[in-house]
């Protein structure tokens, strides 16, 4: 006999997320899944989604002082140490979970434009790679949570972003 399965947990501050959408008038599609830790885990499911699949990268700087939420497609390979040069930032690199709790409060592989909202003191910089900022309309995004995805219009991130005090700024992405 098999035991039912415990529900998943809830991110505490979703329904404030949600919330805020809704009077900011923006709406989205949602999507439950299987929690998904990276988009080959995605891929080896086979989800069939609306929108465009992003990869969300949290970066520091070689100090820790600085930190950034990059997003670009999901099969984009970013040549890190070619960023930090064109942008003249210190070695960036992945911060650690940590530091992803500390800053979005969130946990590794739920991350994702709408975790901004939990930069309290907008120490993160929103990053964009102009590729993705050019070629999607619908943005794929984990509401805190791994095992749910909504559908963003990208213009409507953008009012959402600009509510909570952030600016994009799109980058020329140096790939491999």
């Amino acid at each position: 006999m098999s035991s039912p399965q415990a529900p998943l947990e809830q991110h505490p501050n979703r329904p404030l997320l949600s919330k805020t959408l809704h009077d900011l008038g923006i709406e989205w599609l949602c999507y439950e899944h299987p929690p998904l830790y990276t988009c080959d885990e995605a891929d080896a499911l086979g989800l069939k989604r609306d929108g465009t699949r992003i990869k969300n990268l949290f970066l520091r700087d070689n100090y820790g002082r600085a930190h950034f939420l990059l997003l670009t497609h999901a099969e984009t390979q970013v040549d890190l140490k070619s960023l930090s040069r064109q942008l003249n930032l210190s070695r960036l690199g992945f911060a650690s979970s940590e530091r992803l709790m500390r800053y979005l409060k969130v946990k590794p592989g739920c991350v994702s434009g709408l975790s901004l909202f939990n930069d309290e003191n907008r120490s993160v910089a929103l990053w964009i790679d102009r590729a993705l900022w050019c070629d999607a309309e619908l943005w794929q995004c984990h509401p805190f949570d791994n095992h749910l995805t909504w559908v963003l219009k990208k213009a409507d991130l953008v009012r959402f972003w600009t509510h909570l005090g952030y600016e994009p700024k799109l980058i020329e992405l140096p790939t491999f």
